[in-house]
């Protein structure tokens, strides 16, 4: 069975950092892939972007694009999120979905995602 857990939001203020952490497990083939989702109040949810679990391979959403990272442990098989210079907008729940599969050249959207997390709330105000 598939699990996805998040954690790590909160608030932070207009250019400040936050990690974002997603425990993936249950996962019998090394074939899939997470990624990070959000929605603002009011707005539908977005990618923000993702990591194939077989080669490492990563893909931004163009707002998030040179300002936040996802990276993976494969030994604890936790992806995170790191938000740099986070602004206003990035106001959010932050969601983590992972999926069996592998996407070349973008993420995959979000009803081709499987299994998902609760969320996490990423609030940015000063």
């Amino acid at each position: 069975q598939v699990q996805v857990v998040e954690s790590g939001g909160g608030l932070v203020q207009p250019g400040g950092s936050l990690r974002l952490s997603c425990a993936v497990s249950g996962f019998t083939s090394d074939y899939y892939v997470t990624a990070w989702f959000r929605q603002a109040p009011g707005k539908e949810r977005e990618g923000v972007s993702c990591i194939m679990n077989i080669d490492g391979s990563t893909y931004y959403e163009d707002s998030v694009k040179d300002r936040f990272t996802i990276s993976k442990d494969n030994v604890e098989n936790v992806v995170y999120l790191q938000m740099n210079n986070v602004m206003p907008e990035d106001t959010a729940k932050y969601f983590c979905a992972a999926s069996t599969g592998y996407y070349s050249g973008s993420c995959p959207p979000s009803y081709g995602m499987d299994h998902w997390g609760k969320g996490t709330l990423v609030n940015v105000s000063s």
